[in-house]
């Protein structure tokens, strides 16, 4: 079965790799790893030139993989096909990144493409249990809490990470992303010990966009002045573990896998 990569930025592009050949699909404005060099270039207002250049490839599976950033779409591009799919599309952009993403993955399907997770191709990447060092029972209060709250708003779409501290919920993902959220925390309450949780929404399509933590992550918590992080069990994709591990000992961040 031909399978195609839509590549965002990011190592999760690369690591899909190496589960079986594949045509990279590159879109443009897309910052992504050199390594991972295109053979489809494709752009936002132009499905119907990707759908056709996906079959002419023989692609009948797609795995998305890798942070994209929201399209801006420039009129004058579009194809006929992607003026016909744009009420829907942009009906879908005015709610949550998980509305946008099954709309789009509809679409492909629509098309005859199979869409799969990158858990599908990397179950391998999760994990369950203690990953490095032992939480506390402060901690895992802390974790219980963001949890909560993150279960409350996943109606509403709104992020995949949340950070409680001494019982308190000090910061939660929007728009801007896990690294943002992180940046807010570290300046409005440095020092706080408190614990990141990253965690599908309730209910989310994990074949378009699946949690991801690496070092960089771990660093960023440490820097925002955090003890823990606590991801859900099987289903958070660990990025190049070993670094990960060291980062947490380094740094001195617990790190667990949760249900």
């Amino acid at each position: 079965m031909g399978r195609a990569i839509i590549a965002g930025a990011g190592a999760l592009p690369g690591l899909l790799l190496q589960a079986g050949p594949a045509h990279i699909v590159r879109l443009a404005g897309v910052e992504s790893d050199p390594q991972d060099a295109p053979d489809i270039l494709a752009r936002f207002e132009r499905f119907g030139v990707l759908f056709a250049d996906l079959r002419a490839a023989g692609v009948e599976e797609l795995a998305f993989a890798g942070a994209l950033s929201r399209p801006a779409f420039d009129p004058s591009l579009m194809d006929p096909e992607t003026m016909a799919l744009m009420p829907r599309v942009a009906g879908a952009m005015a709610q949550g990144d998980d509305a946008l993403l099954r709309v789009i993955a509809t679409i492909f399907e629509e098309q005859g493409f199979r869409v799969v997770g990158a858990l599908d191709l990397r179950p391998d990447l999760a994990a369950a249990g203690s990953i490095s060092g032992e939480a506390s029972e402060a901690q895992t209060r802390d974790a219980a809490r963001a949890r909560a709250v993150l279960d409350a708003l996943g109606p509403l779409d709104v992020g995949q990470g949340a950070v409680a501290a001494k019982g308190q919920v000090i910061g939660i993902e929007t728009l801007q992303g896990t690294d943002a959220m992180l940046r807010f925390v570290g300046m409005s309450l440095p020092g706080s010990g408190g614990v990141l949780v990253k965690r599908p929404k309730p209910g989310q399509d994990l074949r378009m966009d699946t949690p991801v933590i690496g070092p960089a992550t771990v660093m960023k918590a440490a820097e925002a002045g955090l003890s823990g992080i606590e991801i859900a069990a099987e289903t958070v994709l660990i990025l190049d573990r070993g670094a990960v591990e060291t980062a947490c000992e380094a740094s001195g961040i617990a790190l667990w896998a949760a249900p």
